[in-house]
């Protein structure tokens, strides 16, 4: 028998519904396998269809095309190696999530998905039925198994594996990035592979799916947890990985190892990652952004110079009278140090003229938050107009805070098409701006230094509709309202969990009935990155209208 077996591990980013551009993705790593010296090429789960593809997996159109591109990749891979691909697969009235195994031209094997994942952004028991639990599978005269994803979070899938035969693990993945997720993986793997005693090799895709990121970060584990192969974290790589049959059984030879970063970077490069890909994959080559002199459209505006590149990137600062002098230097300070292009374009022509067509309607009114929304709204008018004229999609700039508790006008500054820091509460956007300042890696298509004014950062924040306007003068201070909201949406905790925590009951109980009310808005708001297992959209489902309210 073989005492060796190598394995190119082809770390890459699909695109939903690309069935071709996926499959030639496919043959150029098999190809890189060939030159290699491969035995066997693997691409992660559901590559050729692209992941998650949600319903549209369940489209009869979509999955007997997807099913034919496989066969028809195999067909084009019969002269080298064997090549491991995920996709859909039916048989009979079932639809599975499967991975094929192809050689000699092709499909010789299918190992369907037991374990679906039914929990934050999967619904897979909805769109897929589960296979049995199978045994291994040959390449030449090496015998490997293959849970798939959820297949190896837990024992029973990897357990039947050992006993049939299994002499090492591969594991296809569509596993995307939360804080800490990378962690958390490498726990799940080392328990199977101290349970089996088998050598383990996880392979993950990379790239940006609507809210979710894959991050790669592929590792291969020997006997005893030992990390003898570690791939780049959200980087496209074709690696191959050197298997070593000894005395004790199947090893993995020493090889690529790269360090990881710390989640400030994580969750820095998830953001532009996202971004960069929603665009590309989408057919956007440039953006826009409303240019408040605030620090989250500052930091919107870097995530995007570092995505696309600063020359793609127009920011358009549109002041009232209620604009101070220092948000208007601050906005082109922080344009110019990024090297975006800069729009002046004031609002208070068009605002007079919505006044005055309002005026016959409004007479004897006093005039509160309804005309403050309408310089919001205004200024979303124009954005938008840019965006139709320039071909540009509009970003906007709500942190997570304000998208909670809803302080942030429907129609207005909420118009767009994507938002990079949704998932990331107001007092890290402070944080990630202080770390950007610092930061600058070569993944990055921005400038270096000290591209957001340190003012910008200092000051107290404020929306700027009306005379000396402070966020506090509507909210808890941010480190408060953070607190409470990570809580009561990133926990699900309680009113009484917040007081038991320290914090004020009337607060806790004001940021609860905002975050109630504020659902209507969520479900009109534009996708952002997901950095959390609480990110708002498929993460957390709650019905729009919800008369209830914590009792205590």
């Amino acid at each position: 028998m073989s005492d060796r077996f190598r394995l190119t591990l082809a770390q890459l980013n699909p695109t939903v519904g690309d069935l071709d551009g996926n499959a030639a993705k496919a043959q150029a790593a098999w190809q890189q396998g060939i030159e290699q010296g491969a035995d066997m090429v693997a691409l992660p789960e559901m590559f050729i269809a692209g992941y998650n593809a949600q319903d549209l997996v369940m489209k009869p159109a979509f999955y007997t095309a997807a099913m034919k591109a496989v066969d028809e990749l195999a067909a084009a891979c019969a002269d080298g190696p064997a090549l491991g691909i995920g996709g859909p697969y039916v048989e009979g009235t079932e639809l599975f999530n499967a991975y094929f195994i192809c050689r000699g031209g092709k499909v010789v094997t299918r190992v369907l998905k037991h374990h679906l994942p039914n929990e934050t952004v999967f619904d897979e028991v909805r769109i897929f039925d589960s296979g049995p639990i199978g045994g291994p599978y040959a390449v030449g005269n090496t015998r490997i198994g293959s849970p798939i994803c959820e297949d190896a979070w837990h024992e029973d899938v990897a357990e039947t594996l050992v006993e049939t035969g299994a002499e090492f693990l591969l594991v296809p993945n569509g596993s995307p990035y939360y804080r800490g997720k990378m962690e958390t993986r490498l726990n799940h793997m080392v328990g199977r592979v101290v349970e089996t005693g088998l050598p383990l090799i996880y392979l993950n895709m990379v790239g940006g799916q609507d809210d979710q990121v894959f991050d790669g970060a592929s590792f291969v584990l020997n006997p005893g947890g030992q990390i003898a192969v570690q791939l780049p974290a959200f980087d496209e790589c074709v690696v191959p990985v050197d298997m070593v049959r000894g005395a004790d059984g199947w090893r993995c030879e020493e090889g690529m190892f790269e360090k990881h970063p710390d989640d400030w970077e994580q969750d820095y490069r998830a953001m532009v990652e996202s971004l960069r890909d929603y665009l590309r994959k989408s057919g956007f080559s440039k953006v826009l952004l409303g240019m408040s002199g605030g620090v989250d459209s500052a930091l919107v505006a870097t995530i995007a110079a570092d995505a696309i590149g600063p020359q793609n990137v127009r920011c358009v600062m549109l002041p009232s009278e209620y604009t101070s002098q220092h948000s208007l230097e601050d906005a082109k300070a922080c344009a110019t140090a990024l090297g975006c292009h800069y729009d002046f374009l004031p609002i208070a022509q068009g605002r007079a003229a919505i006044t005055d067509t309002l005026a016959p309607l409004f007479e004897g009114r006093a005039a509160d938050v309804t005309e403050e929304n309408i310089q919001s709204r205004l200024r979303g008018l124009l954005l938008m107009a840019l965006s139709n004229k320039f071909g540009e999609m509009l970003l906007t700039t709500g942190n997570k805070s304000e998208v909670a508790v809803g302080y942030a006008t429907i129609y207005g500054d909420m118009a767009g098409g994507y938002n990079p820091i949704k998932d990331l509460y107001k007092t890290r956007v402070f944080e990630t701006c202080r770390w950007r300042n610092l930061h600058h890696r070569d993944w990055m298509m921005g400038n270096s230094g000290e591209v957001i004014p340190d003012r910008i950062i200092t000051k107290p924040p404020s929306a700027e509709l009306r005379d000396d306007q402070k966020d506090s003068d509507s909210l808890p201070d941010y480190p408060v309202l953070d607190a409470i909201l990570e809580i009561l949406v990133d926990r699900d905790g309680s009113i009484e969990d917040c007081v038991a925590a320290g914090y004020d009951r009337a607060d806790a109980k004001q940021v609860e009935r905002l975050l109630y009310l504020s659902e209507y808005k969520r479900f009109q708001s534009a996708p952002g990155t997901r950095l959390t297992k609480h990110a708002f959209w498929l993460d957390r489902r709650y019905p729009i209208v919800n008369r209830w309210r914590d009792p205590s």
